[in-house]
């Protein structure tokens, strides 16, 4: 039986490489064979779309400023190269339109929402005029309602869920469960799930999914072991901070 070749998605870029969520990074994950990319996007004070993981810009920029409190044009005068290295000291936090100009034909953008529904109203213009295909773009959140609602605002674009798992102090199972996960995907309307790679997802965890006629993507594969593993789960993507790496040990596999 031939395996299925999941997508190949460059976490915030090719982010082993170059600093994360910036155009350097974005450039770098096509150069290395990614289907796609994925980036986190916030809503600044004066509206526009930014870039960046954090609520605050301290960790890549070294300066502590609120991005929901900051106008964009002071958020771009930060270097958010630096530290990854002093190479990079000319990268700066990427607007919206920028990123998605530079995306080739064919390929995707994976859009992680950091903030609330209040940036799907400017995001639902920022596709319409990207010229991007419906088809390329996907959105993502941990916040039920922002996926909720990006399926009413943009029912033409796909929407996952994100979750991560913990384990219960009193029963020691890990959670959330593939039926409180599924009961959670029908009532937001989710086309799937986007979750960490987990010890929790085993062949039955996958089939439930499909039988529902739901997605399963994966974050953040980073070793064989674990791409191996998901590849065989047939996963629709994996996400991964190093792409060119990770085609080569899918081709290998």
């Amino acid at each position: 039986m031939s395996l299925i070749y999941p997508e190949i998605i460059a976490h915030r870029g090719a982010s082993h490489d170059a600093p994360e969520n910036t155009l350097a990074a974005f450039k770098l994950a096509w150069l290395q064979g990614a289907d796609g990319i994925e980036g986190d996007f916030r809503l600044t004070k004066d509206g526009r779309i930014a870039c960046i993981h954090d609520a605050t810009t301290k960790r890549t920029a070294g300066v502590n400023i609120t991005v929901a409190k900051s106008i964009f044009s002071r958020l771009r005068a930060l270097d958010v190269g630096s530290w990854k290295n002093k190479k990079w000291g000319k990268e700066r936090i990427p607007a919206f339109e920028e990123i998605f100009s530079c995306i080739p034909e064919g390929k995707k953008v994976f859009i992680e929402i950091k903030c609330g529904v209040e940036i799907i109203a400017p995001l639902k213009d920022a596709i319409a005029i990207s010229g991007l295909k419906p088809r390329q773009t996907v959105v993502m959140s941990f916040n039920e309602a922002v996926i909720f609602e990006t399926r009413m605002q943009l029912p033409r674009i796909k929407a996952l869920w994100l979750t991560n798992f913990a384990r219960d102090k009193n029963t020691g199972e890990w959670g959330p469960s593939i039926d409180r996960i599924v009961k959670t995907l029908k009532k937001i309307k989710a086309d799937g799930l986007n979750c960490i790679g987990h010890q929790i997802i085993d062949e039955a965890f996958v089939k439930t999914l499909r039988k529902n006629k739901m997605e399963l993507h994966v974050w953040n594969v980073n070793d064989i072991e674990t791409a191996v593993y998901f590849r065989h789960l047939g996963v629709d993507s994996m996400t991964t901070d190093r792409p060119g790496w990770l085609r080569d040990i899918l081709d290998a596999d």
